[in-house]
């Protein structure tokens, strides 16, 4: 298996209940939650609700970041859920966001970032992937 730095899932997510994807309050607690779910750290959020409808935001994680946009109209939303180091998992939060947007198809793919023999990292390195970078142990 390919060591990486991170996982990154690109995951769309269609057929969901359209009031849920247009509150932007809900929208963002539901990101959160699900950070918190993949056992992650978060830091802060942003987001911001367009006229007539959708949704756009981030939360950042001491791990990285899980991104949204959605458009109601079309029971549909795109979302990023990018996590590094061995702690948070991006698929606890793709399995939440799932059921808190109700959505009845997804289609997820998902990208390992930093592959540790593209940067020169030895597979066998003392190195560990920590929360916010790599750190020696």
């Amino acid at each position: 298996m390919k060591k990486s730095l991170g996982r990154h899932l690109i995951a769309e997510f269609y057929d969901c209940e359209p009031e849920f994807l247009d509150d932007v309050h809900s929208v963002e607690q539901n990101m959160k939650n699900a950070a918190i779910e993949a056992g992650a750290t978060v830091v802060g959020s942003s987001f911001h609700r367009f006229l007539p409808y959708g949704v756009s935001g981030v939360v950042i994680i001491s791990e990285s970041h899980l991104t949204i946009h959605t458009w109601p109209e079309y029971g549909y939303a795109a979302i990023d859920l990018f996590t590094c180091g061995e702690e948070a998992d991006p698929w606890r939060a793709f399995d939440y966001l799932k059921k808190a947007f109700s959505a009845r198809r997804t289609h997820v793919v998902e990208h390992k970032r930093g592959d540790y023999t593209m940067i020169g990292i030895p597979v066998n390195s003392p190195h560990k992937a920590v929360k916010g970078g790599v750190v020696s142990v």
